[in-house]
């Protein structure tokens, strides 16, 4: 249940809605943000007789323009910008220097290239967000390798790539190992299908690196081919600024390691695996006084860790990082070692607690310090009375997430309204909740939309099927209305729970910058979706899932699809024959429909995944994917 990958609140990807379905559809999926503010004068990398030259009649009027655009850092302003006139179509595409691809199927690596041809930082997303819970097949797709290869032909100046939920492969690390001379950054996010040998290839041939973090992706181990990777770093000293590998489930070479972490001394954020132990990051953090970001490994004892015959002074080691704000890992959190991180509370801004199964006074006696604390993620094991802690402590907190130790239906979770409307009531400032539990009040969530009218993004996950106000046994429509009516800056929205069309009427009536939708284990009628999507013009993402909506609600969005990244609705009430003619209707999308079992090869459609695409349908879909034309 839980979703770790994303960023915060206050950075969204999508693209502004465009009036025009077709103008919105050739540029919202390539956009780019710039922060640079100067002119770039000088040639640019790579740049030659094979670069197309676009001179302007006036070269005054150029100057100007380049200067312009340099000063449109959002990704809407500079689309908004290319539309302009064919002139400033190409000076925008000229001036990109980062490209972000919010669906690797959306375009083809070649167009992408062909257009922007001065790119440096790249970032591409993959599967919907829906695969993070085993709503989609592995081998769905989402390859990384033809990206990887038009890359390396089109910009061998590449310093970033970010790549989210892609399938890597060793290969795909490899050549990026041997074509960007100047490579710098690499960023894998909820990816899969590489191992120690491609993460061994970066490490020893990009030589300038400086970020390689690992979050939340599957590190594919095999015995025969298992590579230790770090000791693949270079022997002299590094421009390292940031390591992550809390992901990588195989344990790594530590004198590697902490020879890495010495020769690095601008490195400012470190993320180390469970494999780590207690004594071993004592090590670390005296090698590394200077870090901002830490990620402690597993917090326990898995070796003696003495030295001499006393064991290590934690608390001095953490005392040390003066400069520490951001705090998570606790894999294996043992209890005796929490006061060594009390030096350093009253600093931090963000404190990970979601893999830590500590109770309520384990939790107390670390969360009275935090008074700076912006970001808080926590497991349900502290109870509401450990949220009412969390109330009182942390009065600047701006984004919470609270998971689930366990998610099953007919478990009665330790977390209720009773935590949650504390949170509310003593944290005034929040603007990013994500919230998973069993019940649930009406008048907690109203109390929640009056007490934190900044909220941008609001995430309810009740767990269970339509459950309602436990209270009241009402649904938890006036809950949720609340929420859109009296949080005017909202832009993304979950909800959960007992629902009818008057939940979805308040979505559609108030939400009108709602950019990402998602609906689990609720709905009443048709009717309900009709007004989302007639009423919601910023929508973006929509994703459905175990809900009543059938045919008649698929056809009511006709008017909007054009202006939507992507529609996911699995195990509702569609039928073939509707995603057919829909799909007649609006060819410039492509329509998959997703059957992982043989029982559904009839007319039910399983789950539908509709998304935009200046190229048409892909052709790498897997058997158990049908493509409507």
């Amino acid at each position: 249940m839980r979703d770790k990958s994303e960023s915060h609140p206050s950075t969204n990807s999508e693209d502004d809605h465009r009036s025009s379905p077709l103008l919105d559809l050739a540029c919202a999926e390539i956009t780019e943000s710039s922060n640079s503010k100067t002119r770039t004068c000088g040639p640019f990398p790579g740049s030659g007789p094979s670069e197309p030259q676009a001179p302007f009649p006036d070269q005054v009027l150029e100057n100007v323009l380049e200067n312009v655009l340099h000063f449109l850092p959002s990704r809407r302003d500079r689309n908004a910008a290319s539309l302009v006139c064919r002139s400033w179509y190409r000076a925008e595409a000229l001036t990109r220097s980062e490209l972000f691809i919010g669906n690797c199927y959306a375009l083809s690596p070649t167009r992408a290239t062909a257009r922007f041809t001065r790119v440096m930082s790249v970032t591409v997303k993959g599967k919907p967000r829906f695969a993070d819970f085993d709503l989609m097949p592995p081998d769905w797709g989402a390859h990384f390798g033809p990206w990887a290869s038009a890359l390396a032909q089109a910009y061998p100046w590449l310093e970033k790539l970010h790549l989210k939920r892609m399938l890597v492969t060793d290969a795909d690390l490899a050549l990026i190992a041997d074509s960007f001379a100047g490579f710098r950054e690499l960023v894998l996010v909820c990816c899969e299908g590489f191992g120690t040998p491609g993460l061994a290839a970066v490490a020893s041939k990009c030589r300038l690196l400086r970020v390689l973090e690992l979050v939340e992706s599957v590190v594919e181990v095999e015995d025969d081919e298992e590579v230790d990777w770090i000791s693949c770093f270079p022997e002299t000293q590094t421009n390292m600024e940031s390591l992550v590998f809390d992901c990588v489930e195989v344990p790594i070479n530590f004198e590697a390691l902490e020879g890495l972490v010495a020769r690095s001394p601008r490195l400012k954020k470190l993320r180390l695996n469970q494999f780590v132990s207690m004594a071993q990051l004592y090590r670390l953090l005296l090698r590394a006084p200077q870090l901002t970001h830490l990620g402690t490994g597993s917090f326990s004892a898995t070796e003696a860790g003495v030295v001499g015959d006393q064991e290590p002074d934690y608390a001095a080691a953490f005392e040390a990082c003066r400069s520490l704000v951001c705090l998570s890992g606790f894999r294996e959190i043992w209890a005796d070692y929490l006061p060594a991180i009390y030096p350093v509370c009253a600093n931090l801004t963000s404190l990970n607690l979601s893999y830590a199964d500590i109770n309520t006074d384990q939790l107390k006696s670390v969360i009275c310090h935090c008074h700076k604390l912006q970001i808080f993620w926590v497991l349900d094991s502290i109870r509401d009375e450990g949220l009412q802690a969390v109330a009182a402590t942390c009065k600047d907190l701006r984004e919470l997430r609270v998971f689930p130790m366990d998610a099953r239906e007919e478990t009665d979770g330790p977390v209720s309204e009773v935590g949650f409307e504390a949170i509310s009531q003593g944290c005034r400032k929040l603007e990013s909740i994500l919230f998973l539990c069993q019940r649930m009040t009406n008048a907690a969530v109203v109390a929640m939309s009056k007490n934190c009218p900044d909220l941008v993004v609001f995430r309810l996950c009740i767990i269970g099927r339509y459950r309602p106000d436990p209270v009241t046994q009402e649904p938890m429509d006036e809950g949720f209305g609340a929420i859109v009516m009296n949080c005017k800056k909202l832009t993304r929205l979950a909800v959960s729970g007992l629902l009818t069309d008057r939940a979805f009427e308040y979505i559609g009536t108030y939400g009108k910058l709602v950019r990402t939708l998602s609906v689990a284990f609720a709905g009443d009628t048709d009717v309900g979706l009709k007004y989302v999507l007639k009423g919601c013009p910023n929508l973006q993402k929509l994703e459905i899932r175990d809900s009543p909506f059938g045919d008649g609600a698929l056809r009511s969005g006709l008017h909007h699809y054009y202006n939507m990244r992507f529609l996911w609705m699995s195990t509702c009430k569609l039928t073939l024959q509707a995603c057919q003619e829909v799909a007649r209707v609006l060819p410039n999308l492509v329509f998959e429909v997703i059957n992982n079992s043989e029982e559904n090869a009839g007319d039910e459609v399983e789950t539908l995944y509709m998304y935009r695409s200046l190229d048409g349908p892909r052709d790498d879909a897997p058997r158990f994917v049908t493509i409507l034309q």
